[in-house]
């Protein structure tokens, strides 16, 4: 008698499913994709590979399933190390009586992925559309990913441009194939997107050859995150294509910074992309955000005209030429003292200047807890506010600037700028790089500032009330920056400075 384990494919995965429904009790759902079936239990979830070869993935074997199956595991562990998410692996296998069992003596008929269930409810493409991603959630979201990288393996192929041209290449044939554009018009736009690339090559071997085209996770979006206990767990990272899924990270990061902007969670992709800088120093690296979101976004449009939805590739296709248009760069420098909403400000100006996904914002009480290697919201001693410590830090921020200017995105400079030179050099950055530079005091009454600085929590800056009141001494010599009351809303102050760095 023919072995089942050797049965046709189709058969042998009936079997199989049948098997895991079983095991899974009684209510459970399946569900398939193109490469897996999904069989949810109220308490377990296994996750089954199709029996299929494709021309970028081969699940033909139980053998090649099993090990794939690993490969899942161990790389999601690096985004789950508790296993929020990921349980491991289990061998199916022909028991002595016929039938099917886990990990038993019997030959290997298939394998499964075990997964521990989650509420569809607190995955981030919900919560981004009922506007439920916190201030927190994509902090953290930022920190998790700058972890990813930093520890993910390092490629030691050097050829960064060519790695992007090979996503250019299927790009260009699928523009046409998917039925998103006429040949005339996919050729016309490959061409922007090699214009694109031909400008950033050099930036993209050399970022190579520096280490940062690593083994990412490789659909990095927003339903591939959830909400678990209060922070965002990142899964099902590409595990089955090693070439795609090696990248440079910032195509990694444009994905998500892409998925959030198409949302018109503007805020979010812009705090993202601050956080994710601040843990890990990106600065020329920058230049290269709008052209790899467009990269991000054409993918999604040719691949949604082959689903038949032609409006949401439509969208995407306006998303890509968006970001391949982009705004030219500007230095918006934020003053005012302590207490007169300089940050919630810069926040909320950043995603509305310069090109997509908007300016960075570079603040000096960041840049003062980095100097130092603590968190942002970790209270510094008093002597990490000496004068000399304060003038670094400012030179910093303005270096900063400089380079990112260089890259082509916009800045806000977020500090007090209390010394009419400190506000000076500043506006000379913008000069020396050719930018329009728009400066922004913020006058608050003096209780007021009180008020708010007593009333912080978590924040980063340090400053109490006294430093509010040792600051109300200042002689701020003449202001010529563009003074507004802070009273005013918020929202219309950020509008109104928005429309003066655009001016």
């Amino acid at each position: 008698m023919m072995d089942k384990g050797a049965m046709a494919g189709g058969d042998a995965t009936a079997e199989v499913l049948a098997f895991l429904s079983r095991s899974a009790g009684t209510g459970a759902v399946q569900v398939t994709t193109h490469i897996s079936h999904v069989v949810i239990g109220r308490d377990v979830v296994f996750k089954l590979k199709k029996p299929v070869r494709l021309p970028y993935l081969d699940f033909s074997t139980p053998e090649r399933r099993l090990a794939f199956c690993a490969r899942e595991v161990a790389l999601n562990r690096r985004t789950d190390p508790e296993g929020l998410i990921y349980l491991g692996v289990s061998r199916i296998t022909r028991a002595a009586d016929g039938g099917l069992a886990f990990d038993g003596p019997g030959v290997l008929v298939d394998a499964v992925v075990r997964m521990r269930p989650f509420d569809q409810a607190g995955l981030l493409d919900r919560l981004a559309g009922e506007g439920l991603l916190t201030v927190a959630l994509v902090e953290d979201l930022a920190a998790g990913i700058a972890a990813l990288h930093g520890s993910a393996a390092v490629s030691s192929d050097r050829d960064g441009a060519r790695r992007m041209g090979r996503v250019l290449d299927v790009n260009a044939a699928a523009f046409f194939a998917s039925g998103l554009m006429d040949q005339d018009a996919a050729e016309a736009f490959d061409r922007q997107f090699r214009t694109a690339l031909s400008r950033h090559a050099a930036l993209l071997d050399s970022r190579a050859a520096a280490g940062l085209v690593r083994r990412c996770h490789g659909d990095l979006h927003l339903r591939n995150i959830c909400l678990i206990d209060g922070r965002p767990v990142i899964f099902d990272c590409l595990e089955f294509d090693e070439d795609l899924a090696t990248t440079d990270v910032l195509y990694d990061l444009a994905f998500l910074i892409m998925d959030l902007w198409h949302l018109e969670q503007r805020a979010a992709a812009n705090r993202l992309m601050n956080r994710y800088c601040d843990a890990t120093g990106e600065a020329a690296g920058l230049a290269l955000i709008p052209f790899l979101v467009a990269v991000r976004a054409a993918v999604r449009a040719h691949v949604t005209a082959s689903a038949g939805d032609a409006a949401e590739a439509a969208s995407y296709l306006a998303l890509a030429r968006a970001a391949l248009a982009p705004g030219p760069a500007v230095l918006v420098g934020i003053g005012g003292l302590s207490g007169s909403g300089k940050s919630t400000l810069a926040a909320l100006v950043a995603p509305w200047i310069g090109p997509l996904p908007g300016a960075r914002i570079l603040a000096s009480d960041r840049l003062r807890k980095a100097r130092f290697g603590v968190a942002a919201t970790e209270r510094l001693a008093p002597e990490a506010y000496r004068p000399e410590v304060s003038t670094a830090v400012y030179a910093e921020m303005r270096g900063a600037a400089a380079a990112v200017l260089a890259a082509g995105l916009a800045v806000v400079a977020d500090a007090v700028h209390a010394r009419p030179g400190e506000r000076e050099v500043l506006a000379a950055v913008a000069q020396a790089a050719g930018c329009v530079f728009t400066g922004i005091w913020l006058d608050v009454p003096p209780e007021r500032l009180k008020a708010r600085v007593a009333a912080r929590r978590g924040d980063p800056s340090d400053a109490t009330v006294a430093t509010v009141e040792a600051q109300l001494g200042y002689d701020l010599g003449a202001v010529g920056w563009h003074r507004f009351d802070a009273a005013r809303p918020q929202d219309e102050l950020a509008a109104a400075i928005v429309t003066l760095a655009q001016a």
